[in-house]
């Protein structure tokens, strides 16, 4: 049975959403089904999504994108062994193992203003594509800013509230994580920004701010960067992060 295609003004009506939306909308139609070409494209989107929950962050590749940060990098890895524990124990990917915690600890760093984590969270190829693009951008403008950078802690099998205990561990006055977020079938590869001023264990969701979809298809790194930014000196500023801290970026413009 041949293709239903729609013409004349229903087909630019549609053409014009879908360049708005990566969404899956005007697939078309074969008889009562999907065409077949949508249907491939589905099952493609789910493998992504299903390979990006079970990647894993390359650390030779990662040092090496990372450089221009010109910044020390410390591994670490959460309480969760291996990826279906992470998976099945997401209170377990909150929490550094004791060796990570040890290692953080004897560091004997002093206080700095900002620490930077980054984290594989549920998409480690997220991470791979976008976390040395905005933490390379983001440290400059840091810098730039006059505040103190702790050296850069990568964190395997972590979730976002492992950002808390290690932020306090270095005594930092700001934490941030980037992290990789739940994959959709239009977005395997999105990165989300946690921010969290006075980081110490046990903090909830309501004291962090967020900023989700960092991807080329989504919120550009370089855009992200500047939020970032925006809410970093909103959150010395202030001396508070979460639900009392609003994004007003750009709206008096």
């Amino acid at each position: 049975m041949n293709e239903l295609k729609k013409t004349g003004a229903d087909a630019d009506e549609w053409e014009s959403l879908k360049a708005y939306t990566n969404a899956r909308i005007a697939l078309g139609r074969t008889g009562v089904s999907i065409p077949l070409r949508e249907s491939l494209r589905f099952k493609l989107a789910h493998a992504h999504a299903k390979d990006a929950v079970y990647s894993n962050l390359d650390i030779a590749e990662l040092q090496t994108t990372l450089a221009p940060a010109n910044l020390p990098i410390h591994y670490v890895r959460s309480r969760a062994e291996n990826r279906d524990t992470f998976l099945q124990r997401p209170d377990l990917g909150r929490l550094l193992d004791d060796t990570s915690t040890e290692k953080l600890q004897q560091l004997n760093l002093p206080p700095a203003d900002i620490s930077l984590i980054i984290a594989d969270g549920l998409s480690a190829t997220a991470v791979m594509q976008n976390a040395a693009p905005v933490v390379n951008s983001l440290v400059e403008k840091i810098r730039q800013a006059g505040y103190s950078l702790a050296p850069v802690i990568v964190v395997e099998q972590g979730r976002v509230a492992i950002m808390d205990a290690i932020g306090g561990l270095l005594r930092s006055q700001l934490a941030i994580i980037l992290i990789g977020e739940r994959p959709g079938l239009s977005s395997f590869d999105s990165m989300g920004a946690y921010i969290t001023y006075a980081p110490q264990p046990g903090l909830t969701d309501e004291r962090r701010n967020c900023i989700s979809n960092i991807r080329e298809q989504g919120l550009p790194p370089a855009m992200a960067v500047d939020k970032l930014l925006y809410l970093i000196q909103s959150a010395f500023r202030l001396q508070l992060t979460g639900v009392a801290l609003k994004d007003n970026d750009g709206l008096l413009e």
